[in-house]
């Protein structure tokens, strides 16, 4: 009898040890889900940041902002050529 006491200690022991790894990987998921919402707030609100400064210093940026407001003004102006350009292609 004890060696099939031994077998299914070992097979409860075996057991917990898949269903505690099972659990921490349950919880790993969630805390990298959780990273994760977090690096999309950040990233959403320095895209709200540098959008606010460009609308008030857009036109006259400091130097060190200066190549990108002036690229984001040229992406703009040609967005507006494109957008004209399908308008003018479906007749409006």
């Amino acid at each position: 009898m004890d060696f099939f006491e031994k077998i299914g200690e070992t097979i409860s022991t075996k057991s917990r040890e898949v269903t505690d790894k099972a659990k921490d990987m349950a919880e790993v998921a969630n805390l990298k889900g959780q990273i994760h919402t977090c690096e999309d707030v950040i990233r959403k609100r320095y895209a709200e940041i540098g959008r606010i400064y460009y609308e008030k210093h857009g036109s006259t940026p400091e130097e060190e902002y200066e190549d990108a407001c002036r690229t984001i003004e040229k992406a703009q102006n040609t967005m507006f050529d494109l957008e004209a350009r399908i308008k003018e292609i479906r007749g409006i």
